[in-house]
Order: C-alpha cells, then sequence, then structure tokens
C-alpha cells in the first residue's frame, strides 16, 4: 500500500508538514507496513516557504530587512543548495501581519524589505528565485523592492520619492542605472492564483486596498498614483504590462516583477508541485490524502486541495480531502478530483478547541480513513 500525504497547512494550527505527520501516524495505526510520502504543499501564499524546505531538504535562512514601514524585521527565506534556488515569501518582509492594525498605512507601506531578500538571494549565488506573493500590507507597485535592488524614482525636481504607494502619484523618472546586475542572470518565478491588473476596478487598490485599511479616498489615490507609476515605467521600458494578469498581486508587486525582472508566472500549486516531486511520487500510489483548514467552494479556484487532485487525476490516483471545516458547496469538488471529503470535528466544538487538538484530530481522521478502506477492499 502507497500513500502520497499532500496536504495544504491548517493557519494558525499547523504547518503543512505538522498536519502530513499527524495524518501519517494515523495511517500508520492501521497500515504499519504502508508506504507512506509526506509532500507538504502550498498555494504560493503563507507556508509555500516551509512547504518547500519540507520537500526538498533546503535551509531557512534569516535577514533582518527594513518591514513595512521601516522598522527592523527578521524575515526567513529558503535556499535549496542543489538547484541554487532561493524561495522568498513577501509577507515574511512586507507581510499585513508585520504591522498592528492601529499602526497600519497603505499609503506608505513599502516593499522594501523584499528587495533586501531578494539581494540576499543573489548574496547566495541564487541562478533561480521563487516569489510567493500574498498577504501584503503595501500597495507601492512593488517600487520600493526596486529601490532596494538599486533602482531610483524621482520627483520634477530630481528628488527621491519617499517609500509607499501614495508618493507614486509624483513620480517623474525612473533611474535604473544602478540596478543590480545580477538580476538578469536569475530566473524569476511567481508563485500567484491572484489575475488582477494593476489599475481599474479589479486593480490592487480597489479590490484589495479595504483589506489593508484603506478608505475609499486613499482608494482612489492609490489607484491613480499606481497609473501614473505605469505610465512613467511604459516611458521606460517602451512596454506597458499593467493590464496583464497578475500584475495587481499583492499591492501591485506582480507588475514590478514581470516589467523589471522578467518573472514568470504559474499558479503556486503547480509550481509547488513541480519543486517538491509530487508528481514523481505519486507513481504507483493508490491513494493521495490531501487538505487545507477549510474546503468550500473557493477551493476549485486554484486552491491546495485541487491542485493535488488535478494531478493525481492523471495517474488515476483516488484522493480523499480532510479539512478543518467543510462548507457551503463542498460537494461540488467530487466533480473535479476530490472522491471523499471529511471534517475533522467529531462533534460540536469551539474553533480554539479545534485550532488546539488537530493533531491528534488528524490522527483519528486518517486511521479511520484507513479502516473503510481496507472494508472497502475486503
Amino acid at each position: 500500500m502507497k500513500v502520497v500525504i499532500a496536504p495544504d497547512s491548517f493557519k494558525e494550527s499547523l504547518s503543512a508538514a505538522e498536519v502530513a505527520a499527524a495524518i501519517a501516524a494515523g495511517l500508520r495505526e492501521v497500515w504499519p507496513q504502508a508506504e507512506l510520502v509526506c509532500r507538504p504543499m502550498a498555494d504560493g501564499g503563507e507556508g509555500t516557504l516551509a512547504a518547500l524546505l519540507a520537500a526538498t531538504g533546503g535551509e531557512q535562512r534569516e535577514r533582518v530587512v527594513r518591514g513595512p514601514l521601516g522598522e527592523p524585521v527578521a524575515a526567513q527565506w529558503g535556499w535549496i543548495a542543489g538547484s541554487r534556488s532561493a524561495v522568498i515569501e513577501m509577507a515574511a518582509a512586507s507581510g499585513l501581519h508585520l504591522v498592528p492594525p492601529a499602526r497600519r498605512d497603505v499609503l506608505r507601506a513599502c516593499t522594501y524589505g523584499t528587495g533586501e531578500l531578494i539581494r540576499a538571494a543573489l548574496d547566495a549565488g541564487a541562478t533561480r528565485i521563487v516569489l510567493g506573493f500574498g498577504g501584503s500590507a503595501t500597495n507601492d507597485g512593488g517600487s520600493g523592492m526596486l529601490r532596494a535592488l538599486g533602482a531610483r524614482f524621482e520627483d520634477a525636481a530630481g528628488s527621491p520619492l519617499p517609500p509607499g504607494g501614495a508618493a507614486l502619484a509624483q513620480l517623474a523618472r525612473i533611474d535604473l542605472s544602478g540596478l543590480d546586475p545580477r538580476l538578469a542572470q536569475v530566473d524569476f518565478e511567481v508563485a500567484c492564483d491572484v489575475d488582477n491588473p494593476l489599475c481599474g476596478p479589479r486593480g490592487a487598490s480597489q479590490v484589495f486596498g479595504p483589506q489593508k485599511g484603506a478608505t475609499p479616498e486613499q482608494v482612489r489615490q492609490l489607484d491613480a498614483a499606481l497609473a501614473r507609476f505605469a505610465d512613467v515605467c511604459a516611458q521606460t521600458l517602451g512596454r506597458d504590462d499593467r493590464d496583464l494578469p497578475g500584475s495587481g498581486a499583492a499591492g501591485g508587486i506582480g507588475f514590478a516583477a514581470r516589467s523589471f525582472l522578467g518573472a514568470s508566472f504559474r499558479p503556486g500549486i503547480e509550481l509547488v508541485a513541480e519543486v517538491s516531486g509530487l508528481e514523481q511520487a505519486l507513481i504507483g500510489a493508490d491513494l493521495v490524502i490531501t487538505g487545507e483548514g477549510r474546503i468550500d467552494l473557493q477551493t476549485l479556484h486554484g486552491k491546495t486541495p485541487m491542485g493535488v487532485a488535478a494531478i493525481a487525476r492523471r495517474h488515476g490516483v483516488p484522493v480523499v480531502a480532510l479539512a478543518g471545516t467543510l462548507g457551503e458547496g463542498y460537494q461540488q469538488l467530487y466533480g473535479h478530483g476530490i472522491d471523499a471529503a471529511f471534517s475533522l470535528a467529531p462533534g460540536p466544538i469551539s474553533l480554539a478547541d479545534a485550532l488546539a487538538d488537530a493533531p491528534r484530530l488528524l490522527h483519528q481522521r486518517a486511521a479511520d480513513i484507513a479502516r473503510l478502506w481496507q472494508l472497502a477492499k475486503g
């Protein structure tokens, strides 16, 4: 019996690796001789770094960088020596969780620290950098990241702009003469499931700005500033990428990654699955177990369980999903590669208790699945 265990993290409870370990322990209770292959997953957002390092045996490193509002932040990033690849979650340096609600300022928040992490990867000799976008506190179009990499943003008087998205309204010139030349030797891959453009009704400011504390007036201000940024970028680069899918990701940093770093965009789960070797692990497998904290109709849109199911389907391997909660519409997953889905909760339980008890609940549910499988197989 070969089982591939490929879950996402359970937010605020367990990492993907810890979820996989708890499921494996439950399966071993019933199948002590089974071949259990753990491949922790993520969809490009929070947990991508941990999942990739767990799957590849990579090394977690740390660099003190500027946080969203300029304060020092100890940010983790990943190094995979065999492939000279770096893994960077922008949220580690520029994430919303780094700023207490009372101090959030989307007009000034800056991605400079993300650029510092990229510089750390360049210093390590990276030839490939995987960027995970999501959970940002910023709306600066990635201009802070580019400043950390040597670009200069000036107003009409030739003075450097202050940090943040609002300041881009005064942008007159971009000087790329100081841009780190090592960037040209690196392949950048963005793990991203967002297809929003940079500006407009579906742009970074209008869709994601309110989540970061922007008022309606600030949303309009930031959208106009990003439009100005895009105008000057088009003059500088000779092309305009503002309307391309993903340019609005994480406060517009997707735009900078595409336009200035030449980054390619891929669905997060697809990229993580490739790096972690999920496809190879599925060869000869009898069953796949995946999962995440909540499974519902939104899971269909690029979430980890569906990405795992799509790959498993190509190999004809059945898929069972475990979730802390099964929400409205989860049954629709049954037509897209998920063969069965189960909630962890054995009965009424508070969220706090469910989060605290997740390892035991995962263990029990995995053992239940194994017993049911044995019964079905006779």
